[in-house]
């Protein structure tokens, strides 16, 4: 290990064996992610009292759920799975994700460790700027807050690969290839995550066709249950097909329109496109 990391990890298990613990464990905030397994070592290494939780979203990658049991996380079901939110909400999309705060964050403890990096990107770097604070869950009823720690806010994501393979951390799945090579570099998000790119979402939907289709369907009863009333994808003329299409294939609605009803329009509908692009087969 380089002297460098060495001192981010003394630091880390300095700030976190500084965590009171009169009121009980603390919760270590795992999510399955290369960032989580680190701070989970750390916080072993550190002696502490915790309980490493994992919030099941239900649109979890394979082979994600298999890792946590397998580092000794509990698993926490949801009250309501992703397919009932959405026929109840409608479809999340990069400026509306009500699944995140529904299925992900909130507060199970009143002390948690959470493996966020500045490094990550321009918005964690301007947002985060200390190892410790308050955080509050301002869209959830009565405000609850929790003392949340970030004992690896300073890591790059070199720091995290060479901790990892210091101390021979086994990560999920997701992070390596087909000849068993770490990727440090990839990210562990759910199935078809609005803030992926459309190559991405693409990419993921071929793995797990069934999937969407199960969600098509149900952005469909969405839409059904709402009767008369206005929505904002009217555009797409209350067919989730339409939505799907568009979200997956388009820039936007006006691509959208242009593609579906321009000069030069597709030669089969949306969801005869969709059904042969992923091989959906009508009856399932």
């Amino acid at each position: 290990m380089t002297e460098r990391l060495k001192k981010k990890v003394d630091r880390a298990i300095r700030l976190l064996q500084a965590i009171p613990t009169e009121d009980g464990p603390i919760e270590v905030a795992y999510s399955g992610g290369k960032d989580s397994d680190v701070c989970l070592e750390l916080t072993k290494m550190a002696g502490i009292n915790y309980r490493a939780i994992y919030k099941m979203t239900t649109i979890d990658p394979i082979g994600t759920i298999k890792h946590c049991k397998d580092m000794g996380v509990e698993i926490r079901r949801p009250e309501q799975t992703f397919l009932q939110l959405i026929e109840k909400r409608g479809k999340p999309s990069r400026f509306r994700r009500f699944c995140c705060g529904v299925l992900k964050e909130y507060p199970i403890l009143p002390r948690a460790i959470m493996g966020v990096r500045a490094d990550e990107s321009t918005a964690r770097a301007k947002r985060y700027h200390e190892p410790e604070e308050c955080r509050i869950y301002k869209k959830m009823k009565g405000k609850p807050k929790v003392r949340a720690y970030y004992p690896i806010l300073d890591w790059t994501l070199e720091d995290v690969a060479e901790f990892i393979e210091e101390r021979g951390i086994k990560c999920a799945p997701v992070y390596y290839d087909e000849q068993g090579k770490f990727h440090p570099e990839r990210r562990l998000g759910c199935i078809g995550c609005p803030l992926a790119s459309q190559t991405k979402q693409i990419e993921q939907w071929k793995q797990y066709p069934q999937l969407l289709n199960l969600i098509i369907k149900r952005i469909q009863r969405y839409y059904n249950n709402r009767g008369g009333e206005k929505i904002s994808e009217d555009v797409f003329k209350r067919n989730a097909w339409n939505l799907m299409y568009s979200e997956l294939f388009c820039k936007n609605s006006e691509d959208y329109i242009k593609k579906t009803t321009g000069m030069f329009p597709l030669e089969q509908t949306p969801e005869e496109f969709m059904r042969d692009y992923f091989r959906i087969k009508k009856d399932e």
